[in-house]
């Protein structure tokens, strides 16, 4: 496996300068091989000409956040990563690796959540390259190695959850956004460490029922928010009945038997758990008419 090998190489200012001077000085002496009419030194001076010119292709510059990887005849020599116009054997091919923090979006991708129940959801994931050797030599094209890793941990993960926690359920994709986005993160990132790529945030961007399905999940999910309205509504209600109760014996505004207690609270319940406005009825005769 290729290791990143950081490389420091020369400063492309001081080796222009040193160029520049070398190519005068080579141009010169030709001159002077040519005035002085010596075969030999104008082939020599004519061969440090090519030299000098060979050098200048050399000079290469690497912007902030980006790597050079250098391969001298297909061998990987190292990775420069100070910034700036810089020079390193011209017969070294620079391949550019950008270390620039980077995301994308997943498409919408259509899966069985862990009870079977067809699903849409994406995913955004933030990356970045750390190991540029890696990145370049292990994988074909680390870029699209991300978006399919990603894509496939992604559908992997769905599977592992439901859509909303039921009774006696764990974690769920829509209840636990912020687990579900660790574990997301890890599993991408465990697919990704032979790329040489350091997985920064991935999080769940859509999450919904298929269509197919999104009606009946909808009715299911007003009936629950129904039976929890009205679990509460009850509760409430008995707790105001017994303080009712409470109240009239400790002040002794009337005295009921049981079976009226029983009718008293009956209608209290009645009006207290309706969805519509009670009607009174007004009582003219006795309390037992």
């Amino acid at each position: 496996m290729n290791r990143e090998i950081v490389r420091q190489a020369r400063s492309g200012y001081v080796m222009l300068v040193v160029l520049a001077l070398a190519q005068i000085a080579t141009f010169y002496g030709l001159f002077s091989a040519v005035t002085a009419q010596s075969l030999v030194a104008c082939l020599f001076a004519a061969l440090s000409i090519l030299v000098v010119l060979v050098c200048w292709v050399g000079f290469f510059m690497v912007h902030p956040n980006e790597a050079k990887v250098l391969q001298l005849f297909g061998k990987y020599s190292g990775t420069v990563r100070d910034s700036g116009l810089r020079w390193a054997n011209p017969f070294y091919a620079k391949s550019r690796v950008s270390t620039r923090v980077r995301n994308f979006e997943s498409g919408k991708l259509k899966v069985n959540d862990s009870q079977g129940s067809p699903i849409e959801i994406a995913a955004v994931v933030v990356w970045k390259v750390v190991d540029t050797a890696e990145a370049m030599f292990e994988v074909d094209d680390y870029e699209e190695f991300v978006h399919i890793q990603s894509e496939s941990a992604l559908r992997d993960l769905s599977t592992s959850y439901p859509y909303e926690p039921h009774e006696g359920e764990g974690l769920a994709l829509r209840s636990d956004p912020q687990e579900v986005a660790n574990a997301l993160r890890g599993e991408i990132q465990s697919r990704l460490e032979q790329a040489g790529v350091a997985v920064i945030e991935a999080r769940i961007s859509h999450l919904a029922y298929a269509p197919e399905i999104a009606h009946a999940m909808l009715r299911r999910q007003q009936a629950s928010a129904i039976i929890a309205a009205r679990t509460q509504i009850v509760a409430g209600a008995v707790g105001m009945v017994d303080m009712a109760l409470e109240q009239l014996d400790a002040k002794q505004i009337v005295n009921l038997d049981d079976e009226r207690k029983a009718a008293m609270v009956s209608n209290l319940l009645v009006v207290l758990c309706s969805e519509e406005n009670a009607q009174p009825v007004l009582n003219t005769g006795s309390l037992y008419t």
